[in-house]
């Protein structure tokens, strides 16, 4: 929480001598103003208490989460109405960017995030660029055929991802992988550049869906609709907006009681679940001890063991806190 606003604030951090492209970040959101683009905060140069130098680039912390989120508490996938309204957001962030001659370059659910007030906004801009560079970045899954290739890669190419990232929230897995059985990223490379095809629409979606991703996938970058051409689109204008029903996964203020007494149900569910744990432990061993005086364990070797949790670090929703404010350099200025 930064202190002379009492605004609680994201913060994306890197050590100061491996900055550069979180600077370049920082610079390109610097100059950005959208309601449906993240917000640029400033920036902090801080030593750690470790002595360790980082530099830090602070945002608009959007309390929701993900898109990629939104659709896993939603039983993985999400409703037509509101996929609606987070293309229409998309586009709209993506129609200001491709204005000031900036491309994503790495649209997808996992960089749009929910924010306080339920709308959908354009994240991470780590891949981002000035139009016409050279550079090639992005996510295999949602590139598009010319950035697969390495020719190329601006507006067109986020269009491109603003498709992929529908699908994804219409299925809840990537286009061009099944949620199951995910494909590496070099086949995934070859498909999306050299075999022609385009991503399979979901079944589930309608005709008017259907089209408008169309229009997403021409694999030629010039035939593809701008941002402007897709907001105009029967799919996005025959829906009028929905308001989201929004759950946070972190509490507004150490005085918010709702979520506190959420956390303490969860502790209350999580014993009986020990308990019952420890209950099934000691029948297993009853059962170890009879099949061992029985000389049947060898039979019984599927059931001989209880596996202990299993914590995916590789998840994205494991945060670092700091708690200190200690050693605060200020680099640039706070908005």
């Amino acid at each position: 929480m930064y202190r002379s606003s009492n605004e609680i604030l994201a913060v994306k951090s890197s050590e100061l001598h491996r900055s550069e492209f979180l600077q370049r970040e920082a610079k390109i959101l610097s100059s950005l103003n959208s309601p449906y683009v993240i917000r640029y905060r400033g920036t902090e140069t801080k030593i750690e208490s470790n002595g360790v130098v980082t530099y830090n680039l602070l945002m608009e912390y959007a309390p929701y989460g993900t898109l990629t989120v939104a659709a896993a508490k939603n039983g993985g996938r999400l409703e037509e109405a509101m996929i609606v309204k987070y293309t229409r957001e998309i586009l709209r962030g993506l129609e200001y960017i491709h204005s000031k001659g900036i491309a994503h370059c790495d649209v997808k659910g996992s960089n749009v995030v929910v924010a306080e007030k339920g709308e959908a906004k354009l994240a991470d801009f780590g891949c981002a660029k000035r139009v016409g560079s050279e550079t090639v970045t992005g996510t295999p899954a949602f590139m598009a055929p010319e950035v697969a290739r390495g020719e190329k890669q601006g507006s067109e190419s986020d269009i491109w991802a603003a498709g992929c990232t529908v699908i994804e929230m219409a299925t809840g897995s990537p286009p061009w992988t099944e949620a199951s059985s995910r494909e590496d990223p070099v086949s995934v490379l070859y498909r999306v550049g050299y075999s022609g095809e385009t991503p399979e629409l979901p079944c589930l979606l309608t005709d008017e869906a259907k089209d408008f991703l169309k229009m997403c996938f021409k694999r030629e970058a010039k035939e593809r609709r701008t941002a402007t051409q897709l907001l105009n689109h029967p799919f996005l204008i025959s829906k009028p907006d929905i308001e989201p029903v929004l759950v946070s996964s972190s509490p507004t203020s150490v005085t918010d009681q709702t979520f506190w007494r959420s956390v303490e149900e969860e502790v209350v569910e999580e014993e009986e679940e020990a308990v019952e744990l420890q209950d099934e432990s000691r029948n297993l061993d009853r059962l170890n001890l009879l099949a061992c005086y029985l000389e049947r364990i060898g039979r019984l070797r599927c059931v001989g063991g209880l596996d202990g949790p299993r914590w995916d670090m590789e998840g994205g929703d494991w945060i670092t806190v700091r708690v200190s404010c200690e050693g605060t350099m200020i680099s640039g200025s706070l908005t």
